[in-house]
């Protein structure tokens, strides 16, 4: 079963733009790049991921409210285990914008051999430019892990 299987997709109405998750290629394009991106935890970030975030992106880390970029995004993989995106929803608000809400957990390596579970609720918001889809914000917050 690929990641894209484990994901349960909610698709919502805003104003008067509907997407329905089984027939939208778009809500299919951005539940893969979730996938793939929630997937570096584990291990590498695949060239198509590079595509989907934005040169321009902007994210906030969950450590420390820390500001990234786009390299620090495609940075190297973490050395987690158990990658798993649990939930997204995709809202549009237009045809061109979209934020889309997640949760995910992995198991983190810490110093001096133990391990953790992280779990993590984020908000990105998708732009469409130039007729492409791409991140250009993240938010992650740390959660309780349930």
């Amino acid at each position: 079963m690929s990641g894209i299987d484990k994901v349960k997709t909610g698709i919502e109405i805003v104003g008067e733009v509907i997407r329905l998750a089984g027939d939208d290629p778009v809500v299919k394009h951005i539940t893969e790049i979730e996938t793939l991106w929630s997937d570096t935890n584990c291990g590498p970030a695949p060239t198509k991921l590079g595509a989907a975030i934005a040169p321009d992106f902007q994210g906030t880390s969950s450590v420390g409210g820390v500001r990234y970029d786009r390299s620090s995004a495609l940075a190297p993989p973490g050395s987690g285990r158990n990658c798993h995106l649990q939930q997204i929803k995709v809202h549009f608000f237009s045809d061109s914008l979209a934020v889309v809400y997640g949760n995910e957990s992995y198991t983190a390596n810490k110093k001096h051999g133990s391990e953790s579970k992280v779990c993590l609720a984020w908000t990105d918001t998708w732009l469409k430019r130039h007729d492409q889809w791409q991140i250009v914000a993240a938010q992650d917050n740390d959660v309780r892990c349930k």
